[in-house]
């Protein structure tokens, strides 16, 4: 149970660091878009892509935490 908690936790942490690129990429995306294509939507709308992210890692956290307790017993 041990090797699972850290396995979930390390692709928490994977997932976190994904997030940040491609939220960093789809914010530039839409600065240039808004900037020389005529978009309209605001760039902040590039952080919805985080939402699935986030998904992902509170679910890797919430299960490292009980194979470590699990591991614990």
């Amino acid at each position: 149970m041990r090797k699972a908690a850290i396995v979930f936790t390390a692709i928490a942490v994977l997932l976190s660091d994904i997030m940040c690129a491609v939220v960093a990429f789809a914010y530039r995306d839409m600065l240039c878009g808004i900037a020389h294509m005529g978009y309209s939507a605001p760039a902040s709308a590039a952080f919805l892509y985080a939402i699935p992210f986030m998904i992902g890692i509170i679910i890797c956290v919430v299960l490292a935490m009980v194979f470590n307790k699990k591991a614990r017993q």
